[in-house]
């Protein structure tokens, strides 16, 4: 986490510090960085290590702003109607593009009232299950539900949030029925992992990794298009017999009509981000694309189509 800390802040920093007259007295007072999850999760983390670092950097206070709640799209309003001064930020997910997809209304339009920054990360998803259930593959757990329909549960991080998504899915694609239970985040969705309150989710790897090693969570398959470096041993989705492939992906976002120094990269970014972690670093941002892609999380709000 910390490579990807100071990789995450050289990236947001070259974007936001700007070499015109704006950028020069900017930041002259703290920033919110909105979170549209809970405490504890992957995002929160990015946020916060984020958050360190540009305060050392812009010498003001970068300040975490959790409003959790409706997949996202809370946080995402509160963005959309901020003052469009860069004092306001939202860090987010894929799933802030598919809500628009899945919601005859929203309390914001997510192409006119935003304007992107940066995309932090491009990640893959991993299928974990509690070990108490006995099932030690994919092949083993579409098996037990379809022979105990209703009984197992799967987690989300809210209603129409990819996880939800990825989880009707996986339903639809093995005819087994589980039941969802959505949650604010992937902080307390880990937490009801863990204690046996659900059964499987579709999760970040960074924010379930240790769990996975401690055993106290099991990895039944990777959403991406080829095995994790980090566990080589766990199979594809699509190699453990559910052909399916998710990448997602981790950005801020400033309200429309932010300055142009907020929104548009300097020509120097791909330097600077070469230049930010130490040597052998294998994290990537948006700017240097990457097979590796092991953080990301969800989102979503409104009237359902």
């Amino acid at each position: 986490m910390r490579s990807l800390s100071r990789q995450f802040a050289a990236i947001l920093a070259a974007m936001l510090l700007g070499a015109h007259a704006f950028a020069q007295s900017y930041p002259a007072r703290p920033v919110r960085m909105v979170v549209p999850f809970a405490a504890g999760g992957a995002v929160d983390t990015v946020a916060r290590a984020l958050g360190q670092k540009l305060m050392e950097t812009w010498k003001q206070p970068m300040l975490v702003d959790n409003r959790p709640g409706a997949g996202g799209n809370i946080a995402a309003d509160h963005v959309a109607k901020a003052p469009g001064d860069g004092y306001t930020l939202l860090i987010t997910t894929h799933g802030f593009a598919i809500s628009p997809g899945l919601y005859k209304k929203l309390p914001f339009d997510a192409a006119r009232d935003f304007a992107p920054v940066t995309q932090l990360t491009s990640s893959f998803v991993v299928l974990v299950i509690n070990p108490q259930i006995p099932a030690a593959s994919v092949k083993d757990l579409i098996a037990l539900a379809r022979s105990r329909p209703g009984a197992i549960n799967y987690g989300s991080t809210g209603i129409g949030a990819p996880p939800h998504l990825l989880g009707e899915l996986l339903k639809s694609m093995t005819g087994t029925d589980m039941l969802h239970v959505p949650y604010k985040g992937d902080a307390p969705l880990s937490q009801a992992l863990l204690v046996g309150e659900v059964q499987i989710a579709f999760m970040p790897l960074a924010g379930v990794l240790p769990h996975i090693r401690s055993g106290r969570l099991r990895a039944l398959g990777v959403s991406g298009t080829a095995r994790s470096a980090t566990l080589p041993e766990v199979p594809t989705l699509t190699e453990a017999g559910v052909p399916f492939e998710f990448t997602g992906w981790l950005g801020v976002f400033a309200p429309a009509g932010s300055p142009r120094d907020i929104v548009m990269p300097r020509r120097s970014l791909d330097r600077t981000c070469t230049s930010a972690g130490p040597p052998g670093d294998t994290s990537r941002s948006a700017a240097r694309p990457s097979n590796s892609r092991e953080n990301s999380q969800q989102t979503s709000r409104g009237t359902p189509k």
